[in-house]
């Protein structure tokens, strides 16, 4: 029997399972993050993240990233500042400015280190998508939102009530006008100019914070005219600030990345 171990992250609650895989490789992380995700038999996460040695010089490593259901993930946020974290405390890197290989391209990580620690993170998640038909072609019967790809999709809804409702997101996820299913945002503007968004990612279904849903809803919030270039984006583990720069057009990140534990799982 094999052991494998790991370390348990979240970036504002939203909580993964992190294996270097550059010394301890997963055969099949499918299974492993179905297995390891589950909350009541398993370690207990929204899904399994694989730290890798990058196979391009663009990047310093690269990052796989499996939701609970054990379907694979083009990017994570939240995940991206963890690694960020785990690269520089764990001593594999003494880099301050990160570029991370994901499958929606190569994102770059600026560690803000506070008594030689990583205190929070920002991550460059490049330019919004407000159009693509690879994730979205709209059909009848569709709620009123705003489509946003962050390099995944996402559909952003505001309502009055983001609070009461009852987040159904399966039934949206898995609507005909999103051809690869899609992640859902209820969103709020706050009269203090905040915007409280709650989640249900594709893949791992309602969880404590989104980082490319922080992303898409403020986009959508400003695209909407509802909101500016900078937002603070409070989910349910936490706030995330984003930035929309007008200068690049890129999406900036910031937020904290939190060690949770270390263990060994049997495979």
């Amino acid at each position: 029997m094999s052991k494998i171990p790991f370390t348990k992250m979240h970036g504002a609650g939203n909580d993964y399972i992190y294996v270097d895989t550059m010394l301890h490789p997963v055969a099949h992380p499918e299974a492993a993050a179905r297995a390891w995700s589950d909350r009541h038999r398993g370690i207990g996460s929204d899904g399994l993240v694989l730290i890798e040695q990058s196979p391009v010089p663009e990047a310093d490593f690269a990052m796989r990233i499996f939701n609970a259901d054990g379907s694979e993930a083009m990017m994570c946020g939240n995940a991206s500042r963890c690694i960020g974290k785990y690269l520089y405390e764990r001593g594999l890197t003494q880099k301050k400015q990160i570029k991370l290989l994901t499958l929606s391209g190569v994102k770059t990580i600026y560690l803000h280190l506070r008594n030689g620690h990583v205190n929070d993170v920002t991550v460059d998640m490049l330019v919004p998508v407000l159009d693509d038909s690879r994730y979205f072609a709209p059909t009848p019967g569709l709620c009123e939102g705003t489509f946003v790809s962050m390099g995944n999709p996402h559909y952003v809804i505001f309502t009055d009530h983001v609070d009461e409702v009852e987040v159904k997101g399966r039934l949206l996820e898995c609507h005909p006008s999103f051809p690869q299913r899609c992640n859902i945002e209820f969103a709020h503007i706050k009269p203090d100019g905040n915007i409280r968004t709650r989640v249900w990612e594709r893949g791992s279904g309602i969880t404590m914070a989104c980082g490319t849903g922080a992303c898409a809803t403020a986009v959508a919030a400003c695209v909407t005219q509802r909101s500016g270039r900078a937002s603070q984006v409070e989910m349910d583990g936490g706030t995330l600030h984003i930035e929309w720069s007008e200068s690049d057009n890129h999406v900036y990140m910031t937020g904290p990345a939190e060690f949770a534990f270390d263990g060994v799982i049997n495979l």
